[in-house]
């Protein structure tokens, strides 16, 4: 009944202080026969008003970040205190000033979030109408397990695949390096900010992210990471030598292949065209890493939707030894891009969020 329900005739809540935007999401809602528009708020307090006095009435939220009375992040936070579950969707403007706000709403638990275009024009164009439907439908297909759900889950939290840490032995010489290259999408702001704090200082490589963003948010998340980790974090720039104890987060907007040259490694970047839809794309990550001369490559694949990292994993594994850490559906947002790397077979652990910073420092061997 509630796969039905999120699927066919799934309400929505909208939080937008203009109201032409206002009108123009519930237009493209209603432009989708799966989905129509129960309220609309014109401030923050009273979409919170909405949210505690109907809870249950709603499978998801669109939400503004700024907005009089009450703002964005302060209803989501409001929503924390209040342990209320529910999907919400950032509609965010594309201005570097406004980075900041969008990261801090994922990390408070927002499901996703949409970019708002500029003008009115661009806001009733087809890619901002679809990239809202996609996130709606990922949002509402989301639902919180059933108690007798949860409990089969349970099984699937601590699956090691793998019984020993072993790679086989690599063809060719080796440069004794390890590398890490981690890939997630939905969901992965949040999941980052509690990964990447429990790596250690020194992680006995350098490590690659590639979290699905365009370009201007990923520098900020970059610097918000760095913030509250003690491996350091930055955002990857064209040509950076890649250094052990270092961690590159994949430009927005970019997609980002490693080249070797005279036994170092180095980052390109260059504006391709996106592949699936997506730019920075992690089966392009992957797939730049064939055939490079690192004795161990550790892919890891965290919540998000579609399949990005499939393919470029399993070419890797033809080519370098690779060992793979996904994360398992009970922790994550969305259990997409997980589920296709464990569902190809290329999957050696399946770990909840919390244990795969420790399956990380085993892998590379520190101590």
């Amino acid at each position: 009944y509630e796969m039905l329900r999120s699927l066919v005739g799934s309400e929505m809540c909208i939080r937008d202080s203009s109201a032409l935007i206002r009108r123009v999401l519930s237009d493209i809602i209603k432009s989708d026969k799966r989905f129509q528009v129960k309220d609309i708020a014109r401030d923050g307090l009273e979409g919170l008003n909405l949210l505690l006095t109907n809870k249950g009435n709603y499978d998801a939220v669109i939400l503004d970040i700024n907005m009089p009375k009450m703002n964005g992040l302060e209803l989501l936070a409001e929503l924390v205190r209040v342990k209320n579950k529910i999907p919400v969707i950032v509609v965010s403007t594309l201005v570097k000033e406004g980075a900041s706000e969008t990261i801090k709403a994922l990390e408070l638990g927002a499901f996703d979030f949409v970019l708002k275009p500029d003008s009115y024009a661009k806001v009733r164009e087809e890619v901002f109408k679809n990239n809202l439907i996609d996130s709606l439908e990922a949002a509402t297909k989301a639902l919180p397990l059933t108690d007798k759900d949860a409990n089969a889950s349970d099984k699937m939290k601590a699956v090691k695949v793998a019984k020993e840490f072993v790679y086989p032995k690599r063809l060719g010489a080796g440069n004794g390096k390890t590398l890490i290259a981690l890939a997630c999408s939905t969901g992965g702001p949040k999941a980052l900010q509690t990964l990447i704090p429990l790596l250690p200082h020194k992680i006995g490589a350098s490590m690659l992210i590639v979290q699905h963003m365009p370009e201007g948010f990923t520098k900020t998340l970059a610097d918000r990471l760095q913030e509250s980790s003690m491996v350091n974090v930055k955002e990857a720039d064209d040509g950076d030598r890649l250094m052990e104890n270092q961690l590159y987060i994949a430009k927005g907007g970019y997609q980002l292949r490693i080249k070797e040259q005279s036994g170092e490694s180095f980052i390109s970047l260059e504006k391709d065209p996106p592949r699936g839809g997506l730019r920075p794309c992690a089966d392009i990550m992957y797939e730049s890493l064939m055939g490079s001369a690192y004795d161990k490559i550790v892919c890891v694949v965290l919540t998000g939707m579609g399949a990005d990292g499939t393919a470029g994993i399993k070419q890797l594994k033809q080519t370098n030894n690779v060992y793979v850490i996904a994360q398992d559906e009970p922790t994550c947002t969305v259990y997409g891009m997980p589920r296709m790397v464990a569902e190809a077979g290329l999957v050696d652990e399946v770990l909840p969020l919390d244990q795969i910073a420790d399956a990380i420092v085993k892998a590379t061997g520190v101590h």
